[in-house]
Formats: C-alpha cells, sequence, structure tokens
C-alpha cells in the first residue's frame, strides 16, 4: 500500500486512483492534511498525525506549525486524526493510520498508560514520534517535549523580580490530573519557596479556558487587593485574568503567563500589548517533529532519543527579537569548525568507546577536534578550557569530571562568546544559561530500569531484599541520578533496602575493593549488587568469586553501561542485568554543533537511545556491540 501511494520507482498514479485514497480516507474519519498541491507522483513521504485532541489551544498551535513545517516540502502528504480526548479512539486512529501505510507516524498521546503499548507496537515495522507526553519505555523513534518544571521555574524566577521578593501571588493552574500543570507547580514553588516572603494561593481552572479564568478572577472581588500578581499556567487563562482584572479597575497587578506563541491574542501578542507582563514560552515541537520525521526516513546520522526543547522568558523589551529568531534562515559556515574538547579520562571501557566515537563522528562531520585528556582531574579540565578560550575555537565540549564548580571558567567562556556543550554528565551551576545544552543518557531512568528489573525478578515480594550499591565518582551526575532513580522505584518496594553504599569511582579495581572491603567487616548477607557501571561490576564479579561466592547466582549483579565485556559476563552467567548507558554519543554531538553553527536553537537536553539487557537476550545482540 506504501509503496504504491508513493508511486516509488516511477509509477505514475493516476487521478482516479488518487480519488480512491482520499476516499479510503475519509471513510476512516481522517482529516487528509494536502500541505501542496503537487502531483501524486512527486509525493515521497506520507507521515501520519495521532492527535489527543483538536480542542485546546496549545494543540491547534501544534497542527499548525505540523502543517506549516510540511507545507516547505512539496513531497510531503501529513494525514491527521483527532482522538477527541477518547484513548479508545486514538488505538483505533492509530492502527487506521498504520493500515493506510504511512510512513511514519507522530503521536500525541491521550494517556500515556493506554496507548503506551500501541505505540510499541507501531515502532516494530515504522519509525514512531512522540510529542508532548512521554510513553514508558523506549520503544519509539524519538520524543519531543517541553521541560514544565523548568517552565515553572522559570515563571517563578520572574514573578520573584517583579515582587522584589515579596508579595502575594494567585496560581491559576491547570486541571489537577494534568502532569504538565503539576510539573509547572512544583518547578514554580521551588523557586518561590526560597524568597520566604512570597505567600501563593492556588487555584485550578479545570477547562484552562480564557472564560472560566476570567470568572474566578472576578469573582475574587476586593479580595484581589490583596494580590500582587498572577501566575497563569498558559496566556489563554493569563488574557482571561486580565480581563477581569480591566473590569475591576485592578490595574498594578502584575501578570505571567505560559506558552508564547504567535498571533493576535496569543502571549507574544499580549506581551507587546501590555495586556500580559510577561510570557515564558512552552515550544509545541510541531516544527522540530517534520523535519526530524524527514531526517528519520532520510537515515540521517545524529538523530537523538530525546530532545526536551528550550524555553524563554518573552517580555515586551525582547519581543520583537524572539519573534524574528523563528523566522530566521540557517547557513552551514563555509569555514572548518574548530572544536576544543576536554575529556575526563580512560577510566574505563566506556569512556575509550565514547572519546573514539567522538573523535571518529568529528572526522566524518568534517569537523577539526582538539582533544585533551584530563585524567580525571577538574583542574586540569578548567585548564583546558582556557587554552580552548585563548585559542578561540568556535564551540567547547565539556565531559566534566564533577557537577560543581564551573562557574567561573563557564563565564569565561560566555565573555569570550564561545558557546559550550556538556557531553555525557552535567554540571550545576548558578545561571541556567551557562551552557548550551547537554547531550548524553537519562541517568535518572537508568537507575529507574536497574530497581524495575530486581522488582520484576523478585521470586517472593515478601521477601526482604538486601542491596549493595557500588556508586561511580562521588559528585559526577552519572553516581547521583543513577542512585536517586534507583531509590525512587525502591521505594514502591518496602520489603527492598540498601543496606551498604559505597564509592567504586568507575573502575574495576574500585568495584572490586568496594566488595572485599565489605566481606572482610561483614558476614555476606547481600542478595543484589547494583552497580553505575561495568567495570566496577566486573571488579565486584571478581571479588565475589575470589570468596567462594558465586556471581549471578548467589548474588544478582546489575550493571549500568553495556559495554561488550558485560556482555560476555551476562553470557557466562556472572551478570544479570545491564541497563545500556550508549558511550556512541559523536554523530548526536556533531550533528548538534553543524545546527549550532548554521545558527540554530539547541534544544534544552539531547537524549541518547538505550535498552535493557539480561541472560536471557545478551547472545542475540552481542555482535552488535561496537565496544
Amino acid at each position: 500500500m506504501r509503496e504504491w501511494f508513493k508511486n516509488i520507482g516511477g509509477r505514475r498514479i493516476g487521478k482516479i486512483a488518487c480519488a480512491c485514497v482520499l476516499t479510503f480516507a475519509l471513510l476512516f474519519s481522517l482529516c487528509s492534511a494536502c500541505v501542496a498541491k503537487k502531483q501524486p507522483d512527486q509525493i515521497s513521504y506520507v507521515i501520519g498525525i495521532s492527535q489527543a485532541n483538536m480542542r485546546e489551544p496549545w494543540r491547534l498551535v501544534l497542527t499548525q506549525e505540523i502543517r506549516e513545517e510540511a507545507a516547505k516540502h512539496s513531497d510531503v502528504r501529513l494525514v491527521i486524526t483527532d482522538a477527541t480526548d477518547n484513548s479508545e479512539k486514538q488505538i483505533a486512529d492509530i492502527q487506521k493510520l498504520l493500515d493506510f501505510g504511512v510512513d511514519l507516524m507522530i503521536v500525541s498521546p491521550c494517556d500515556v498508560k493506554k496507548v503506551t503499548p500501541v505505540v510499541s507496537d507501531v515502532y516494530q515495522s515504522i519509525p514512531v514520534i512522540v510529542l508532548d507526553r512521554v510513553v514508558e519505555g523506549y520503544d519509539y523513534s524519538l520524543f519531543i517535549g517541553p521541560d514544565n518544571e523548568l517552565i515553572g521555574k522559570q515563571a517563578g524566577k520572574s514573578v520573584s523580580q517583579m515582587l522584589n521578593g515579596k508579595g502575594t501571588v494567585l496560581e491559576l493552574c491547570g486541571s489537577s490530573a494534568s502532569q504538565a500543570s503539576i510539573d509547572r507547580s512544583e518547578g514554580f514553588s521551588s523557586i518561590i519557596d526560597e524568597t520566604g516572603d512570597i505567600q501563593v494561593e492556588q487555584v485550578h481552572v479545570v477547562s484552562e479556558s480564557r472564560d472560566s479564568a476570567e470568572d474566578i478572577v472576578r469573582a475574587y472581588g476586593t479580595h484581589l487587593r490583596d494580590i500582587d500578581a498572577i501566575f497563569a499556567h498558559n496566556d489563554y487563562m493569563a488574557l482571561g485574568a486580565s480581563r477581569a482584572l480591566e473590569q475591576l479597575g485592578y490595574e498594578d497587578i502584575r501578570i505571567v503567563g505560559v506558552d508564547g506563541f504567535t498571533g493576535e491574542n496569543r502571549g507574544i501578542d499580549l506581551v507587546r500589548r501590555g495586556i500580559i507582563d510577561e510570557t515564558i514560552t512552552c515550544p509545541t515541537g510541531g516544527r522540530e517533529a517534520v523535519q526530524y520525521a524527514l531526517e528519520i526516513l532520510q537515515e540521517v546520522s545524529g538523530v537523538p532519543k530525546q530532545v526536551i526543547l528550550r524555553s524563554h522568558s518573552v517580555t515586551k523589551e525582547n519581543a520583537d527579537a524572539y519573534e524574528a529568531g523563528l523566522n530566521r534562515s540557517y547557513e552551514e559556515p563555509d569555514k572548518i569548525i574548530d572544536v576544543g574538547y576536554a575529556q575526563v579520562g580512560t577510566e574505563s571501557a566506556w569512556r575509550l568507546a565514547n572519546t573514539q566515537s567522538i573523535k571518529t563522528a568529528a572526522k566524518e562531520f568534517g569537523i577539526n577536534l582538539i582533544y585533551e585528556d584530563c585524567n580525571q582531574s577538574q583542574e586540569r579540565q578548567i585548564e583546558a578550557l582556557r587554552r580552548f578560550i585563548e585559542m578561540d575555537v568556535d564551540v567547547i565540549v565539556l565531559s566534566p569530571v564533577v557537577d560543581s564548580g564551573w562557574d567561573e571558567i563557564l563565564e569565561e567562556a560566555q565573555e569570550a562568546d564561545i558557546p559550550v556543550l556538556l557531553s555525557d554528565r552535567k554540571v550545576s551551576t548558578k545561571k541556567d544559561d551557562m551552557y548550551m545544552t547537554f547531550i548524553g543518557a537519562d541517568f535518572l531512568e537508568e537507575g529507574r530500569r536497574a530497581m524495575r528489573w530486581v522488582a520484576e525478578t523478585m521470586e517472593d515480594p515478601e521477601e526482604c531484599v538486601r542491596i549493595m550499591e557500588i556508586e561511580g565518582t562521588v559528585g559526577a551526575s552519572p553516581s547521583e541520578e543513577r542512585s536517586q532513580g534507583f531509590k525512587e522505584v525502591m521505594q514502591e518496594y518496602p520489603n527492598c533496602d540498601i543496606v551498604y553504599s559505597s564509592c567504586g569511582d568507575f573502575t574495576y579495581e574500585g568495584g572490586k575493593q568496594v566488595v572485599e572491603e565489605y566481606i572482610n567487616s561483614h558476614d555476606w548477607d547481600i542478595d543484589v549488587i547494583f552497580s553505575q557501571n561495568d567495570d566496577m561490576a566486573l571488579g565486584a564479579a571478581e571479588a565475589l568469586e575470589n570468596n567462594g561466592i558465586t556471581p549471578g547466582v548467589d548474588v544478582k549483579l546489575i550493571s549500568v553501561d553495556g559495554a561488550r565485556s558485560a556482555f560476555e559476563a551476562l553470557i557466562d552467567g556472572r551478570l544479570n542485568c545491564v541497563v545500556e548507558c550508549s558511550p556512541l554519543l559523536g554523530p548526536q554531538l556533531m550533528k548538534a554543533i553543524k545546527d549550532l553553527m548554521a545558527g540554530k536553537e539547541l534544544p534544552l537536553r539531547i537524549i541518547t537511545d538505550e535498552k535493557v539487557y539480561t541472560q536471557e537476550n545478551a547472545q542475540k545482540y552481542i555482535r552488535s556491540r561496537k565496544y
């Protein structure tokens, strides 16, 4: 069906056949969006869109942006469905799109839990891009969405500055069932709570509409005398609040909204006209979805697994510049890009593979890579960054040894107008704009996956499970977040307990030493070892064997990374589970650098693909391991 519709191989589709196809689509209640009037034989790709609903203003903008971006490509056709917020209908829509023969599907889920298995099934046959709400697991090609907690934090900072850290805020939240609204409130509260002198009154606007917000604010009446600012979870509610204030004669209450869309009576327009004071942008990902869809279909190297989009604070002062940036054109630089790269070191097989991937990708992308091995030293990394600044490189890439202590050198890079990208590990900084983007794994999810495997393999759910945790480098983001994710899931299982935790510094000898120290000071009573990388897990396995304890049998052994040596240990039965953290970041990193130098705005985070491997499936995948 798909090959016939696209007319691959030069076969022409007649007008009658084309009409039949469109009639077929209508019979299945599908909205076919013809983005450009071209002859049918010029169609290269058919993209199916399963939209959660066409009622919310945010989703209407999402659909509009998808259409506008697709219209730039005359060989692309869209087939769009509206689930009307009904999960059963969305599941049926997805199946109809699949039967229709689309080449790629874009899904914005109504209910994540219900839609997850359906998306997983579709992913087995065609690429799937998930928007807005990420489905469980990694059975999709790409997820694109905003960071709603960060949006809340940005709103909190804006309100705090407006009120000089003192006053009362009316927060117009969305539905209490909306995860986006929950995340925005948590982010907002995390900033407001730091001030100590700002009080917040929360009201849920279930419909999240302009009219409902207007009615609620108007009902406050004279109580509005005690309100200094309003934080509305979308610009439509912000507009409703503004209308109510105008009717009641309150002119001094500041208003911050969320969305930042262009067009009449949308966020940017409201800010320009002074109707609201500020909006925090919440990008839909519609444009990016079409762009990445074409890259996936054309098998472009470096397409990530997750893209977390960047948000901006837009005021009357920067509204014109922000909107102009949305419409700017992109051109690749006509010179070789110089990139300074400060690598952690060579502490593990993972790190060696990571370095090789980046070096290889730099050559393939035509980028001049200036490489520094900093041998686990933050001081050496800072020295390397200062050399890169003196050399006036175009971009700096940092894989930080630890999270903290980077503000000064990152400020120096900012002053030199040299963008910094983080690879593999994150940093904690005083300001949010100290680096351009993070490219790497979801360390929290890696920890969660490890503990989920423990839970799934418990023979007796009531039996006490004693766990040893072998941590990586102290202060490194993989160590802290893997531990956090593991413990987050472990809270659901009160019979599981981490009885011993110690640092192995991501090295083979470190993992071995942790186990030996425990054996020398305790009677062996550990059921599960959670090691935060393969090298430490293999060192731990050797220590167990040296003391007559059989790894993989007497104690379950879980590691994170997925190097070939870990797969061999799975096959031999010495490891039980390996959570993947791919070191092959080179293509994604170099693509991001190319995009940045072409003038594109980079996402906030670019997350790579990951899987979970066990003794049962290790043999199937070991041949494909490149490290």
